[in-house]
């Protein structure tokens, strides 16, 4: 563990002895304390997951974007995907994402195909290859994952799956209140 990430888990759990923190002011009020709490551990969990990100990118020696691919390919197989689609999903150019999808080609995690209906056009999909690499890399993580959450009552799974998408609400909100486009 790192020294941000132990001083991030040491001040989520004690906090500051002063009372005051940056963002949350000096209210000693029960609910804003409890607020504080969620967003500490949601940030912890964030940081967490970049991390996870980060290892599983050098694992399979790829990048962001090509993981993003996959897993948007992965999702459903079953559909059919065209590039302009995964442009879209990546908010990259058009340039951007044929290079990512060649480095993908090249790497045997995805195939092009030619679109029956208009020749000018192609689909992609992943490979199994990809499908077997992305299962052998994520499984276990995803197997804890899943451990924490499949004993929830229904109550529980509603309040969190509530919270997390108002979360996402005012996340979402911030970029387009000030027209800025923020990173994950």
């Amino acid at each position: 563990m790192t020294d941000v990430e132990t001083t991030s888990r040491r001040t989520a759990s004690t906090g500051p002895t002063d009372g005051v923190t940056y963002w949350y002011g000096d209210e000693p009020a029960d609910r804003r304390q409890r607020s504080k709490a969620v967003l500490e551990a949601l940030r912890i969990y964030r940081a967490a997951e970049v991390a996870m990100r980060r290892r599983t990118r050098d694992s399979m020696s790829m990048g962001e974007n090509e993981l993003l691919v996959l897993r948007y390919l992965l999702r459903d197989s079953t559909r059919t995907v065209r590039p302009g689609e995964l442009t879209r999903y990546l908010g990259l150019s058009t340039a951007s994402t044929t290079a990512i999808l060649d480095r993908l080609e090249r790497s045997g995690h995805i195939v092009r195909t030619a679109n029956p209906d208009d020749r000018r056009s192609i689909f992609i999909s992943a490979t199994p290859r990809a499908d077997a690499e992305v299962r052998q890399t994520l499984g276990n993580m995803h197997d804890r994952m899943l451990t924490a959450v499949i004993d929830m009552t229904p109550d529980e799974s509603a309040a969190v799956i509530a919270f997390l998408q108002r979360m996402s609400d005012a996340v979402d909100g911030v970029a387009v209140d000030t027209g800025a486009v923020e990173s994950p």
